[in-house]
């Protein structure tokens, strides 16, 4: 097994993970632009780039509002069970409640990839097991890697085209500052 798929590294710092954000109640690109910069606070890491902001509609019921997306990418030496739990406690802090599956939300950030590690355990799946079927995903991780290849389900840039036709519009500038 190889170091990267075991979860291992000689150079923990040089590890690279992408985080899925999401928010479509109380002044959405606030909630994300908010998330992001506690991204960049994280302990042992740093925020190496963010994707722009990204409009969807929402994946589960219908009756909620659209939401906002981006996808950032960090280096960090936290493993990936701390780097979840760092996630829900950014989650946490910003007033996430769970109320319903696939439902509205304040705050969502997902760990999407940790380097190539595939892992499938109570606490975590990596990579994200939903990500190859959501454009709102797959859009703002190809601004930022184009040319990645996700373990276990291939080429970026063919699960992309594969949701070409789903809705995952970059938000203008002005929308990102009101």
């Amino acid at each position: 097994m190889s170091s990267a798929s075991s979860g291992l590294s000689a150079d923990l710092s040089s590890l690279r993970a992408y985080i899925g954000l999401g928010s479509n109640l109380d002044d959405p690109v606030a909630q994300v632009k908010h998330a992001i910069a506690a991204l960049a606070g994280l302990p042992q890491s740093r925020l190496l780039r963010q994707s722009r902001l990204y409009a969807s509609p929402p994946l589960g019921p219908l009756d909620q509002p659209d939401y906002v997306n981006a996808v950032v990418e960090l280096e960090t030496s936290l493993t990936p069970v701390q780097l979840l739990v760092a996630l829900q406690g950014i989650e946490q802090a910003q007033g996430r409640v769970r109320t319903r599956h696939w439902g509205e939300r304040i705050i969502d950030l997902d760990l999407l990839l940790y380097a190539d590690l595939q892992m499938d355990s109570a606490a975590l799946q990596l990579p994200h097991p939903g990500m190859a079927t959501r454009a709102f995903v797959l859009r703002p991780l190809a601004e930022l890697s184009p040319d990645l290849t996700i373990p276990g389900q291939g080429d970026l840039s063919v699960l992309l085209a594969a949701r070409a036709a789903d809705r995952c519009d970059p938000l203008k500038q002005e929308q990102e500052i009101a």
